[in-house]
């Protein structure tokens, strides 16, 4: 009788640890997360943030920045998204000026760069990496031409560059537009507008991707493109004849931030994602992806990427990038739309 009731309680024992496992697992919250960072980062970014919350689920929503951006104003009033980890700060600007974020100031993040938040107190949204627009200048195709190598954004107005230059098309690429911003807020829009009346005599053509000036660079088929900081500093690293050059103006860019969606029904979970994306632990993930994190004290220092890249950014409104980008695209459009390159058939 002793040995039955010794195993009647051991049953009872396992029985019971079953359902508060049963219970935990049930409790585990399922946060839904809208993103436009690349596929290969859904994993890393998911499994390192779960791993220090495992009580937490994130179940990705994923598109890129044109399509996230339109199906958030499309739920503004139902919204679906829980929290949003990685799209352009100057969408997610426009959606808190749009009453469409809950206020949160994440703990440490007052330790992250100034340009990296979004100022407000509470904040309503915080950088996590920034990207920029860079000169890649093919060395071999200059000495082939004698070909000075220029040092600012008026140099390349200069009639021996005609036809030399690519560069992306902004209604169709963020570095594009980041790249026509900049000009726009470095000289005044008058005078930027002018810039690029210049400009577009030595454009060769208007190429839909961030990456392809770079690229087309790195391969001798142009003397030089205006491209993705990131791929520039890939393509040299992989022994192209290229110099990254930083005009002396300045650069404009963009960054991807983390922000939450007010109306959450998982409120605490989302501070908890917003907390550790402000993380020093988070930004040492950004730094694998971009040179540029919020954190001080993360230096990604990827190989050839240009020293003084990051002091270059030009001081630029995020909100103000985003409600005007209808209106400066169809102005650059208007303009300048006859040396985009053929878009490729869906």
């Amino acid at each position: 009788m002793n040995l039955f009731l010794k195993r009647a309680a051991v049953g009872l024992a396992a029985i019971a640890a079953l359902g508060f496992a049963g219970s935990a697992w049930a409790q585990k919250t399922r946060l839904t997360v809208y993103t436009a960072i690349e596929n290969e980062q859904l994993d890393p970014f998911k499994k390192a943030f779960e791993a220090d919350n495992p009580n937490i689920e994130i179940a990705w929503v994923r598109d890129s920045t044109g399509v996230m951006t339109a199906r958030i104003i499309a739920e503004k009033d139902n919204p679906r998204a829980d929290a949003i980890w990685g799209l352009a700060a100057s969408s997610v600007a426009l959606f808190g000026s749009m009453n469409m974020l809950e206020p949160y100031t994440p703990a440490g993040s007052a330790a992250l760069k100034p340009i990296f938040r979004s100022g407000k107190s509470p904040e309503t949204w915080v950088g996590m990496d920034a990207f920029l627009a860079v000169l890649c200048f093919n060395t071999v195709e200059a000495a082939k031409g004698n070909k000075a190598k220029p040092t600012s954004w008026a140099d390349l107005t200069k009639p021996e560059y005609k036809d030399s230059i690519v560069m992306p098309n902004p209604a169709s690429s963020g570095t594009g537009y980041l790249t026509v911003v900049g000009w726009l807020a470095a000289m005044g829009e008058e005078a930027g507008w002018k810039y690029m009346d210049a400009l577009h005599q030595n454009v060769a053509q208007y190429l839909h991707s961030g990456s392809a000036p770079c690229v087309q660079a790195a391969k001798g088929e142009r003397l030089m493109g205006i491209g993705f900081d990131m791929r520039g500093a890939s393509e040299k690293t992989k022994g192209a004849p290229i110099d990254l050059i930083v005009p002396k103006e300045g650069l404009g860019w963009e960054m991807e931030a983390t922000a939450i969606m007010k109306g959450t029904k998982n409120l605490d979970a989302a501070k908890k994602l917003a907390d550790w994306s402000a993380s020093k632990k988070a930004n040492e993930l950004y730094g694998k992806y971009y040179a540029i994190v919020a954190h001080p004290d993360v230096k990604a220092n990827p190989p050839n990427y240009p020293a003084d890249g990051e002091k270059a950014m030009l001081k630029l409104d995020v909100e103000w990038m985003a409600k005007n980008r209808d209106r400066i695209l169809a102005e650059w459009s208007k303009r300048y739309d006859g040396k985009s390159a053929p878009r490729a058939p869906r």
